[in-house]
């Protein structure tokens, strides 16, 4: 079982319930998650950052210490790690990718596209088929992208986001602090 299924079934089984039976329900999930985490925390702590760093490694568990804010290696190297990843890929194409900024609160990412990808036309599916997927495996409460290009700033959406409607102004840009 993976944590994405898990969380659809949770929610189907929730859409049946009546408003007041949803509310008990949400409650209870509520403070069996808070118990777990609690519990969960612990074994982090007696376990220490090598295994914990070594439990990390596998999805399901990375999937539930992000849950309770547990991971124990950081966003930041985890998107570092990521574009590491892709990097070969990327020079074989003669370009690179440059971290800009981090937002964790939001899960925001702001990226440099370098060398021949500055501009290559075929960039945003370079971005998207590569750069992209290695973050979001890496780190998957990374919610936007946003890719730094010579005088504009484009949001990429990730996954099934909606894509912003005609007419509406898309996000601004995440800018480095």
């Amino acid at each position: 079982m993976d944590l994405p299924s898990a969380g659809e079934r949770i929610e189907a089984l929730l859409g049946g319930l009546d408003p007041p039976a949803r509310r008990r329900a949400e409650e209870l999930l509520g403070i069996v998650t808070d118990l777990y985490g609690a519990a969960l925390g612990r074994v982090v702590e007696i376990v220490g950052p090598t295994v914990a760093r070594e439990l990390a490694g596998d999805d399901l568990v990375a999937s539930v210490l992000l849950v309770h804010d547990l991971h124990p290696v950081s966003l930041e190297e985890r998107v570092g790690e990521a574009l590491g990843r892709v990097r070969p890929m990327l020079s074989g194409h003669g370009g690179d990718v440059e971290l800009v900024a981090l937002d964790p609160s939001v899960g925001a990412v702001a990226l440099r596209l370098l060398g021949s990808c500055d501009g290559c036309p075929s960039s945003a599916v370079t971005l998207q088929l590569a750069v992209e997927q290695a973050i979001l495996d890496a780190a998957p409460e990374v919610t936007r992208i946003d890719v730094d290009q010579p005088g504009r700033s484009v949001p990429v959406a990730l996954g099934d986001k909606p894509a912003c409607p005609a007419g509406a102004t898309p996000p601004a840009p995440l800018v480095p602090s």
